[in-house]
């Protein structure tokens, strides 16, 4: 018997999927960074403010993920724990993306940071009515602003590495992931979060897509090896035969008339002597 398997699939693990959802939270956190905006007007050096903040919530962390990439297995508030990984999880923590994509992704989110954060700013006095910080100072407006940046980032850097990560193909999981050390690259990623997610693989991503081959023997293999095949049932008894025995056993047997009348005779001339 001969079987084929085949490696399992980067598709296959949820928490991929998962991080790709950070795509709708974008609206929302949007929304957010102009609420939070809105809380006091701006001070006497508004550019000076904006730069500060960008530079506090996307500079410094485009700069420590640049150095430390983020763990495709880091939910922020949750992980999963590094020795309840699977093999296929500790394969895919050693593909790493090529640092063009890494800075070509870092560059361009931190400029769509900046505009977004200069668009909020400019509109932010039509959302000053629902801000859940009204009334406070600028700075607490300019920090919070800050964190919601930084996670965008965060997002923007996990949404970017899943989409590569999906996008192996099973070979060169089996081929780049198996080359390298897991020790090095677990050490050399932004892990954040409780080691608490213990996510199964998705039921639909079948890991095995090979078919069991099962070969006949042949009648050399068969001879060589000794042994004799069953001798063949006994042949059935002729159509004739069979069909005699049946009607034979089926048929009741007939009397004869004549012999009845004769019993009956015998019995009278018997009341007749007596």
């Amino acid at each position: 018997m001969a079987v084929s398997v085949a490696a399992p699939s980067p598709r296959s693990e949820p928490l991929l999927w998962l991080q790709l959802l950070a795509l709708g939270l974008l609206p929302l956190e949007a929304l957010l960074l102009l609420l939070l905006l809105g809380a006091s007007d701006p001070g006497s050096l508004p550019l000076l403010e904006r730069l500060l903040c960008w530079a506090i919530g996307v500079l410094a962390p485009a700069a420590l993920l640049w150095r430390l990439p983020v763990d495709p297995w880091s939910l922020l508030v949750a992980q999963v724990p590094q020795r309840a990984r699977r093999e296929i999880q500790q394969r895919l923590s050693a593909l790493q993306p090529p640092a063009v994509l890494r800075l070509g992704s870092l560059v361009g989110l931190a400029i769509l940071s900046l505009v977004l954060l200069w668009w909020c700013d400019n509109h932010a006095a039509f959302a000053s009515a629902f801000s859940p910080v009204a009334d406070s100072p600028r700075l607490v407006g300019l920090l919070l602003a800050a964190a919601v940046l930084a996670l965008l980032q965060w997002q923007g850097q996990q949404v970017v590495q899943a989409l590569w990560l999906l996008s192996r193909s099973p070979q060169q999981l089996e081929e780049q992931g198996s080359g390298r050390s897991v020790a090095f690259t677990d050490s050399s990623v932004l892990s954040l979060g409780l080691p608490v997610l213990l996510l199964p693989p998705l039921a639909g991503a079948a890991p095995y897509q090979g078919q069991d081959q099962i070969s006949p023997p042949s009648k050399t293999s068969s001879e060589g090896s000794g042994i004799q095949s069953p001798d063949p049932e006994p042949s059935a008894l002729p159509a004739t035969a069979t069909a005699t025995d049946s009607s034979a056993a089926a048929s009741p047997v007939a009397i004869e008339p004549e012999q009845a009348s004769e019993e009956r005779e015998g019995d009278d001339l018997d009341q007749e002597v007596d």
